[in-house]
């Protein structure tokens, strides 16, 4: 297989060894107080202990290279546009104004905007190394029989689980349908230029949405064959009973969420503001 290829990538770590129930929850719970609280000092600490995580987990740069990089590219993206269609929210969500550069027109520059905008940055960069670790560190199927167990559908879990799979099954098509239209005389690679690539990868669209149809079909059909759905239970290879490491996450996660409604508090909302 591709070694830039994105999905679960099988590990020793204490990590890969959690249950997909507890991780999913931790996932939602620490990402969603993350999202909702603007106390920098909050939001820094999670993001070291995201870090940490990633770490622990033994998850190499050139697995996640591709993806950290089309993110990157989109958070900039971002931030930019925030600045130029409202350039002083900043000042107007904290009460004052200190001025860096410029003193009247419309792109003056502020603490209060830049401060704004860091606390964005710092939300991109909380989330992402979440994301990745389960992503990565969670099997498909193990994480369907948990969804199951914590109380979903069996049904919805099964699909879960399928897109979870499939994510690595669409990069390897992706790729091969890049080399043949390469093999076809078309340069995609990094020797074309950025619009040219584009252009080429726009081109790839639409054969692999049409495989990815024909495989969906194919799977539809294996599944009627064996009755999937006939039954309301159904037993998982892949389950296993929540251990002592999966109920000390799922604390730590209630502790941070805690920790995060605290602050709302003390800040008297959401935003913290140094500049009083």
């Amino acid at each position: 297989m591709n070694n830039s290829l994105f999905g679960f990538a099988p590990g020793t770590s204490w990590l890969h060894r959690l249950s997909g129930a507890t991780k999913l929850l931790a996932f939602l719970g620490i990402s969603i107080i993350a999202m909702a609280s603007y106390d920098t000092r909050f939001t820094l600490a999670i993001v070291i202990v995201s870090l940490f995580l990633f770490w622990q987990a033994g998850i190499k740069w050139s697995q996640v290279r591709l993806v950290v990089k089309i993110i990157l590219a989109f958070s900039i993206l971002n931030l930019i546009t925030v600045y130029l269609f409202a350039p002083a929210y900043g000042v107007g969500l904290y009460g004052t104004k200190h001025l860096i550069l410029g003193s009247t027109g419309y792109f003056t520059l502020t603490q209060e905007q830049l401060f704004y905008e860091l606390n964005l940055a710092l939300k991109y960069v909380v989330t992402v190394p979440l994301a990745l670790l389960f992503l990565i560190t969670t099997n498909p199927s193990e994480f369907a029989a948990s969804l199951n167990k914590i109380g979903l559908s069996y049904k919805i879990s099964y699909s879960v689980a399928l897109s979870l799979r499939y994510i690595p099954d669409i990069q390897n098509v992706y790729h091969q349908i890049s080399m043949s239209q390469q093999a076809r005389g078309y340069e995609l690679s990094k020797k074309a230029r950025p619009m040219a690539r584009l252009r080429g990868s726009a081109q790839i669209l639409m054969p692999l949405i049409f495989s990815s149809l024909d495989r969906i079909e194919t799977i539809s059909q294996a599944m009627e064959l064996r009755r999937f759905g006939r039954h309301k239970k159904r037993s998982w290879y892949m389950d296993r009973p929540f251990a002592l490491a999966d109920w000390l996450v799922l604390a730590g996660t209630v502790v941070i969420f805690l920790i995060g409604l605290a602050l709302f508090k003390v800040n008297g909302g959401r935003f913290f503001n140094p500049f009083k």
